[in-house]
């Protein structure tokens, strides 16, 4: 007969108990240890994670300060100069710029490295893709894109040197500044600013100061006192001033569009199209199939601008019509051929082209006329900018007039495919021809002069202006009996980041979009 051992059956389970515990205990002990490490891991990834953040988005603010000091009192010219010749850095793509960045004790913690995507001409916007990591991990990288652009002048459907007025029947979407003060008794859907703290307004009777933006609507603001104020001295009027107003901010110079102008005639004779200051003017006719038609003036009416004679062919008469060589051909049959190869004008009060050219509208392009232009039609898919500037010499100073044969100047489309630019170095004029329900699609910058309507016009129903105006005097579109009784001011969003072609801008480039890729 066997006898089994009690005790060492049971120091024999106890053996293999505490083994089982031992083997429980190291699972546990290693995953907690994997666990441990796995998480000290992630956390300094993280921290190395988001110092190659930091270490990318210093990059590209180096990029800006890069600009600002690279472009620091140049002109519209010398900066697309800059960037065509100037060899600005990081646009190479075989050789991206790339520095070392140091904390704030001076110790070198990673690097960035930048590419660069340069304005294409006519444009302000510029693409800088910064790359960041560290020196600890050089495998984790983050990659910020910022879009720079230098604010344009179209970005404000109303900028001014001069006071402004805005009646009770004004609705303005869009930004408002003036360099001087501003009565607003409209609405206003986004901020009204001045240039000025306080000024005398003398369309309120004179002999009190205003606050730089102030209104008359009830109840009125009351008197401004010195600058500075205290706190909620300035009401806000949300009523009237749906965006808020800001006063004084700085000044918008219209000093250098000068330059401006003879960097467009330029590019214009370079690359666009120039015409001499033959006549009175050009007329223009955009057209939908890409082209214009264009025209000399040869005499206007001294009071309404409107056209009287076009090629030696005087609008809307009813006898003899001149023809070339010295040919003349009757109102009913007029002669053609080669040596009179003229159609019979209209007999309308602004009459037509009477032979014209024909040209391709080229986009981010300029058309200049070293003389006055009346301008019409549609602009399709084009981004153009259309001037009108005497730099020959003599005392007379270009106009453009706008509204001629009773047609609107419109778009196709609103989008960054359609641009406009109008800009006179004197006037910016609509016609006594224009529509009753008028539509304007532009931006107009007046350079010296004023945009507005042509004196004793009669009266118009309605205005609709879709764009941006900058006008050295006062902009007006009603007078008296004069003008439009309903006038609407629409910002058009395209000209935020597709102005016209060598438009004015500022002088810095400011962040416009900012993303991680």
């Amino acid at each position: 007969m066997i006898k089994l051992n009690f005790q060492q059956h049971k120091k024999g389970g106890a053996l293999v108990a505490v083994l089982v515990m031992v083997v429980i205990v190291t699972i546990i002990l290693s995953s907690l240890l994997v666990y441990i490490t796995s998480q000290l891991k992630f956390s300094e990834d993280r921290v190395e994670r988001e110092r190659a953040f930091q270490i990318a988005e210093a990059g590209a603010y180096y990029y800006r300060w890069y600009l600002a000091h690279a472009i620091e009192g140049k002109t519209a010219a010398q900066i697309e100069n800059f960037w065509q010749n100037g060899n600005p850095i990081g646009i190479d793509p075989d050789h991206k710029y790339t520095a070392e960045f140091k904390d704030p004790d001076g110790t070198a913690v990673g690097q960035y490295q930048l590419e660069v995507t340069a304005p294409v001409a006519g444009s302000t916007i510029v693409i800088v893709k910064s790359t960041g990591w560290t020196y600890r991990n050089d495998s984790i990288k983050r990659i910020v894109q910022v879009r720079f652009r230098r604010p344009s002048w179209s970005e404000f459907v109303f900028l001014s040197n001069s006071f402004m007025n805005f009646g009770d029947q004004a609705t303005v979407y869009g930004k408002v500044h003036s360099n001087d003060g501003i009565r607003f008794d409209g609405k206003a859907y986004n901020v009204v600013s001045s240039g000025k703290s306080r000024f005398d307004d003398s369309t309120y009777g004179g002999n009190r100061m205003e606050f730089g933006v102030h209104t008359t609507t009830n109840p009125a603001d009351g008197a401004a006192p010195a600058y500075p104020w205290a706190i909620g001295t300035v009401p806000l009027r949300p009523a009237v001033f749906v965006g808020g107003r800001q006063f004084p901010v700085p000044e918008v110079s219209f000093t250098g569009v000068m330059t401006d102008l003879g960097n467009m005639k330029t590019q214009a004779q370079n690359e666009g199209k120039y015409f001499d200051n033959t006549g009175f003017g050009r007329r223009i006719n955009l057209k939908s199939d890409g082209t214009f038609d264009v025209c000399t003036v040869n005499s206007a009416n001294t009071n309404t601008h409107a056209i009287t004679k076009y090629n030696g062919i005087i609008t809307g008469a009813t006898g003899a019509y001149s023809g070339t060589n010295g040919i003349a051909c009757s109102a009913s049959t007029c002669c053609t051929g080669a040596a009179c190869p003229y159609v019979q004008p209209s007999k309308s009060a602004s009459g037509r082209c009477i032979s014209l050219s024909n040209y391709p509208l080229v986009s981010d392009k300029v058309i200049f006329v070293e003389n006055n232009i009346w301008i019409e039609g549609t602009v399709n898919n084009k981004r153009l900018t259309i001037v009108a500037a005497n730099l020959s010499g003599g005392v007379n100073r270009a106009d453009i007039y706008v509204g001629i044969s009773n047609q609107n100047l419109l778009f196709s489309d609103y989008s960054c495919a359609n641009t406009l630019g109008l800009v006179a170095q004197q006037d910016i004029r609509v016609l006594n021809d224009c529509p009753d329900n008028f539509t304007i699609d532009a931006a107009l910058l007046a350079q010296e002069g004023t945009v507005g309507i042509v004196n004793g016009m009669g009266g118009k129903y309605s205005l609709t202006f879709n764009g941006a105006i900058a006008s050295y005097l006062q902009p007006y579109f009603q007078s008296g009996n004069s003008g439009f009784s309903d006038r609407t001011y629409n910002f058009n969003n395209n000209l935020l980041y597709c102005p016209p072609a060598y438009f004015p801008t500022g002088t810095e480039y400011l962040i416009d979009l900012w993303d991680e890729l």
